[in-house]
């Protein structure tokens, strides 16, 4: 949504005697005198200095300092990257390599390069060593942290360009999810159990983009079919989580399973936003009339009031680039994002589209953006 400036911070010093406002503003414009960014930058100076006025902990500036300079380094490495759709891989960095789930993963990493698709993990051993020597390091992307025991880099990232180092897991976590237009899940301990369980409620409250979550195992495997009767038996029947929730994830048991569950999700979805109140996906392939006619009473429930709207581009802020895609334009309740899922899977059959025969989808996508 439209970044509203923080009108606060400006009337706080302002009544402390200090305009601080307007210097901030002038030395803004020295170095980025063009940027549409110009209030957010003005409002994280404005807080730094509310920060230093207050000096109350000299803990508390060397976290923010810390995760400043983390999230600075992160962009501007990737940035190298952006345009490329991306597969974070989890797992255990304990999976030996004669393990089964080791020799999935590499497979898993073969196919998704094969794919076009680059695979994020955290550069350690195990399922993680694993998916990147199936992918290679053009295809590979490694979010290691400094731990005192077993997170060293694993062979194919280290020491490249494609290995980026954090300190705060709260900084990893965050790039794991915003550059992932995908997520597999391999069988892993307590990290594994955290990521999964994080994704899966920043998508389920809509803090996170739609995207595919998959949970993959060795055939026979029972690690995540466990998992799942747990959720089944206690949160759905409970009422703890919708039951279409369940729709946010598949459980698949080959890499071919796996890859193709991604890349059918973008067979036609290219991605989603909120304009305001209005929510907007992008496709590849405009929706026949019939089909169009059929989400307006099958998918009634995702809307707070009118129809589901279909159009071209109309000159949305900062989107100039995908002006060649289709809008599905509704106002989304933001609550049910497990029926958002069976609305993407309806969208990305092809028997729905008006143009079956249009250009195949670009692998082209657009940072997350705020919800």
């Amino acid at each position: 949504m439209p970044y509203v400036p923080n009108d606060v911070l400006s009337r706080h010093f302002q009544s402390n005697g200090v305009d601080l406002t307007a210097k901030v503003e002038e030395q803004l414009n020295l170095v980025a005198p063009n940027s549409p960014n110009l209030p957010l930058y003005r409002d994280m100076i404005l807080t730094v200095l509310r920060m230093a006025q207050d000096d109350r902990n000299r803990w508390n500036a060397k976290i923010t300092l810390q995760a400043l300079r983390e999230l600075d380094n992160a962009f501007r490495v990737l940035e190298q990257f952006r345009g490329r759709r991306k597969v974070t891989v989890f797992g255990s960095a304990r999976t030996p390599v004669e393990h089964p789930m080791y020799a999935l993963a590499r497979e898993l990493g073969k196919k998704l390069a094969a794919s076009d698709l680059m695979v994020i993990t955290g550069a350690g051993g195990g399922i993680m060593a694993a998916a990147h020597e199936g992918a290679g390091l053009d295809y590979s992307l490694g979010f290691n942290i400094t731990l005192p025991f077993e997170q060293h880099a694993n062979a194919t990232v280290d020491g490249t360009g494609n290995l980026l180092p954090f300190h705060f897991f709260f900084t990893r976590k965050l790039f794991f999810v915003k550059e992932a237009d995908a997520l597999v899940l391999c069988p892993g301990g307590f990290g594994t159990l955290d990521e999964a369980l994080e994704v899966l409620t920043l998508i389920q409250t809509g803090k996170s983009p739609l995207v595919p979550i998959v949970l993959l195992d060795a055939p026979g495997g029972t690690f995540w079919e466990g998992a799942l009767t747990f959720i089944k038996n206690e949160l759905e029947v409970n009422r703890y989580i919708l039951p279409t929730d369940m729709n946010l994830l598949k459980l698949v048991y080959s890499a071919d399973e796996a890859v193709e569950e991604i890349n059918q999700f973008y067979s036609n979805f290219h991605s989603s936003r909120w304009l305001k109140n209005t929510f907007v996906i992008r496709m590849h392939h405009a929706l026949s009339e019939k089909a169009l006619a059929h989400m307006q009473q099958a998918f009634a429930d995702l809307r707070l009031s009118d129809d589901f709207h279909q159009h071209g581009y109309q000159q949305e802020h900062d989107e100039e680039q995908f002006s060649h895609l289709t809008r599905l334009a509704f106002t989304f309740n933001g609550r049910n994002h497990g029926r958002l899922r069976m609305l993407v899977d309806f969208i990305n059959q092809s028997e729905n589209w008006a143009n079956p025969a249009q250009t195949r989808p670009s692998r082209g996508r657009e940072p997350m953006q705020a919800t």
